[in-house]
């Protein structure tokens, strides 16, 4: 059997300088109200839309093994605004499997993006990346993701160890239910070193420096055969100057 490892957590204080020095940072969830400023109720509160999220029907493997929701907002000066839906893309360069395609997925629910805490975590995620690039507009996009076992297996990260093309990755573990692996894997993307864990307590929060080292999740499998599985995440990320597609 194998091993899980737990998340070498860090605190919000040093969240800057471990994301600045080792290209990524781990909160554990009960150092996530301090940094966050909100109880972490408040983040439960978000939870059962994970239960109703559409299926991603752009995955080329063939699987449907995945259900997801985006939405797209700009970050500036403190101030958070939703732009209009818009599509997904990536360049084939950090997506060889999806990229090059306009992605139209399912567009976030109204009711979860005017929630306070909502709005919270998208400025403070900005504010993560102006610590680690210097302070301007930010480019946000969310996407809501159910990783489910009903095939047998589900595939996190279907296009494999990857870079997203953005400046800051924030993947936060909603919740997972009867389900073996999804470890994370992070690596230099010049370099050697790499690291390993599984994220197991909602509201785990890893942040990773994009331009610095490359991420993956394993597949995950049903822990009792024949019994529903699923790995939920939110998965954010920061761009500076544009949305990728522009």
């Amino acid at each position: 059997m194998s091993r899980d490892f737990s998340p070498p957590a860090t605190t919000p204080e040093h969240l800057a300088t471990a994301l600045a020095e080792d290209g990524y940072a781990v909160l554990a969830p009960q150092a996530v109200p301090q940094w966050l400023g909100a109880p972490l109720a408040e983040l439960e509160s978000l939870r059962p839309d994970w239960d109703q999220l559409p299926p991603d029907d752009y995955l080329k493997d063939g699987g449907r093994y995945r259900t997801r929701r985006h939405a797209c907002f700009v970050a500036d000066g403190g101030q958070l605004a939703q732009v209009p839906h818009r599509a997904h893309w990536q360049p084939v360069e950090y997506n060889a499997l999806h990229g090059g395609m306009q992605r139209w997925f399912a567009p976030m629910e109204s009711h979860t993006v005017v929630q306070p805490v909502w709005q919270l975590l998208m400025r403070r995620l900005a504010d993560a990346a102006s610590a680690l690039r210097g302070r301007r507009a930010w480019y946000i996009e969310a996407h809501q993701f159910r990783i489910d076992t009903a095939g047998g297996i589900g595939r996190p990260t279907p296009e494999g160890a990857h870079r997203d093309g953005v400046d800051l990755v924030a993947v936060a573990l909603v919740g997972r239910h009867n389900v073996k692996g999804g470890e994370t894997r992070v690596f230099e993307a010049e370099g050697r070193r790499g690291e390993r864990f599984t994220m197991t307590e909602p509201w785990t929060l890893l942040l990773l420096d994009d331009a610095r080292v490359i991420h993956e999740s394993t597949p995950i499998q049903p822990l009792a055969e024949g019994e529903p599985g699923w790995r939920d995440t939110l998965v954010v990320t920061c761009r500076e100057g544009s949305f990728q597609g522009e």
